[in-house]
């Protein structure tokens, strides 16, 4: 694969300023639909009783790009809808009172008060708006753009990666595209012509819908061993998001005995993890008749290809792709803990939605790790300046090569990452326990210095090249220890402090490169600098270079006081 050698433009070709998460296109070629179409494609009734039993009254609907041209229409109808079951609950209502009132004589004033709020609360008119933009995946919901319009539930219309959300409500409408039932089962009995075959009927989120019509079908054509998936909203099953058999329950192992035939393609990180779990897998496009057999073996050979070129990296980048998946903070976290442990540097970015001319501006990155929904985190396009991986590839890359195995098997679901994340957490506590220990030594510096001597050299994988710094936040001695250095640093201290001859500077007792950075290269440093030390001529004492501090303007912007005699207007 060759190499570039500088990034690409340091800023946003006119190319992307329309780019958006590429999500299987489930309507593109689809006609105008009509309005009975529209009012069972996008489930008008089913949101409105949902609305009205939920008592939501600011109600925000997100599309993905290929739908907004029937926004408008949804909402028209979604309006028409609520102001239909408001005036209808208005009549029920007053019939209820009526009723009410001539079976109870003795109602309080208070309690008449009371029961005319409440109807008013519940018969104010719902208001409705659609989100111009979403800040990441069309597959996610965003919370954040809803929270500014101060939404009370969010209407998610097409395909979804079901992750949980941490703030507001959500009714999920996954649309019902057109779908030729008899064309999909041709294509079944030719792919699978021994009726005794184990197989998994799975199919995209939006045409999950038509499975239990194609399995009736096959059924009487013989088809005895089909198990058919439903939705649940599970990232962590063996099938994302989907039912599994009842065996598989028990053995997961099971799975690889099974054959899966889905409808739609998947998406890139759904085809990955289902590769490595099932026996084999045909996919049945919606645009033609004729599915195929899907091979990720070349898609794993690249991964792993990214992630040996990684292991000599000294700095990672954190990529926010989402705001809104419930426990992205306790992922993030764990991240930097992994990256600290292992001596390297990290830094953390939102940029919205990615792109590789928003990341290349940040050319001292040698690997960026993706915090994301789990379809939408695997980025595997060759125009990236540095590698984007995914939190289960990092432990990967972090392992040292004789731990280092790779069996194929591929998660983008973080929250695997995470339920191993307590036996990382005490391998952490174990390795500081060891280095404390040996810091207690009275030739602890000798000791440190000879145990680095005798690490083991790296190499670049890929050009065979030594590498003499990839671990720019390996742990130093304090430089209270050192000898002749009269500066006494607190553990949790964090501030700069001077450094010794052949000590790089160090912000709480841990080597930065960014404080040495700060010494050597920066013109200014701020006023009065820890490393600009001025002695008094007279007594010795050490005292930090300043400006002089001054009285400076103080009043209101029509005219100013300086000091006490001067006024400026």
């Amino acid at each position: 694969m060759a190499v570039p050698a500088a990034p690409p433009v340091l800023s946003t070709p006119d190319t992307n300023i329309f780019e958006s998460y590429h999500a299987p296109d489930v309507n593109s070629q689809a006609p105008r639909l009509s309005d009975e179409q529209i009012y069972t494609t996008y489930e008008i009734r089913r949101t409105v009783d949902e609305i009205r039993t939920g008592s939501w009254k600011r109600v925000a609907l997100q599309f993905p790009d290929q739908m907004l041209v029937d926004a408008p229409r949804v909402f028209q109808a979604l309006a028409r809808g609520l102001k239909s079951a408001r005036t209808e609950g208005q009549r029920t209502s007053k019939k209820d009172d009526r009723g009410t009132a001539a079976g109870i004589e003795g109602v309080t004033e208070e309690l008449k008060e009371t029961k005319l709020v409440n109807r008013v609360e519940a018969d104010a008119e719902e208001k409705v708006f659609i989100l111009a933009d979403t800040s990441y995946g069309a597959c996610c919901v965003d919370e954040v753009a809803a929270e500014h319009g101060d939404a009370d539930v969010v209407v998610h219309y097409g395909r979804s990666c079901l992750s949980p959300t941490a703030r507001l409500p959500v009714i999920y409408c996954f649309t019902k595209p057109l779908l030729d039932l008899d064309a999909v089962c041709e294509a079944f009995k030719t792919t699978y012509t021994n009726q005794q075959d184990e197989i998994i009927l799975m199919a995209d989120i939006p045409y999950c819908e038509h499975l239990p019509g194609l399995h009736k079908r096959l059924e009487r054509d013989g088809y005895a061993n089909i198990f058919v998936t439903s939705v649940v909203h599970d990232t962590t099953s063996p099938l994302p998001n989907r039912t599994v058999p009842l065996k598989v329950t028990e053995d997961k192992d099971a799975l690889q005995n099974y054959k899966l035939f889905h409808l739609s393609e998947p998406p890139a990180s759904l085809l990955l993890t289902l590769s490595s779990r099932v026996g084999t897998i045909q996919i049945y496009p919606t645009n033609t008749d004729r599915p195929y057999e899907a091979s990720s073996r070349l898609a794993l050979r690249r991964r792993y290809a990214l992630l040996t070129s990684l292991n000599t990296v000294p700095i990672f980048g954190i990529l926010i792709n989402t705001l809104s998946v419930a426990n992205y903070m306790t992922i993030l976290s764990h991240v930097k803990k992994l990256i600290a442990a292992a001596g390297k540097k990290s830094y953390t970015f939102v940029v919205g939605k990615v792109n590789a001319a928003k990341i290349a501006n940040f050319s001292e990155v040698g690997g960026w790790v993706v915090i994301g929904c789990w379809e939408s985190s695997l980025f595997d396009s060759k125009e990236f300046w540095k590698p984007v991986i995914t939190p289960f590839e990092l432990e990967l890359v972090l392992m040292g090569d004789e731990n280092r195995v790779w069996t194929g098997q591929w998660t983008s679901d973080f929250k695997d990452v995470l339920q191993g994340a307590k036996e990382s957490e005490e391998a952490v506590a174990a390795n500081a326990a060891k280095h404390d220990a040996n810091a207690s030594k009275e030739d602890g510096d000798d000791d440190v210095d000879s145990e680095e001597d005798s690490a083991p050299p790296e190499f670049d994988l890929r050009t065979g090249r030594y590498v003499s710094h990839t671990r720019p936040m390996a742990t130093k001695r304090t430089i209270a220890s050192s000898k002749g250095s009269s500066a006494i640093v607190s553990a949790g201290s964090q501030s700069l402090i001077k450094r010794t001859n052949g000590e790089l500077a160090t912000v709480g007792n841990q080597a930065s490169p960014a404080a040495e950075f700060f010494k050597n290269k920066r013109t200014w440093q701020g006023l009065g600098s820890d490393f600009e030390i001025a002695y008094d001529a007279e007594d010795g004492t050490a005292q930090a270079q300043g400006a002089v501090v001054e009285e400076g303007r103080s009043g209101i912007a029509r005219g100013y006081a300086v000091g006490e005699d001067v006024t400026r207007r």
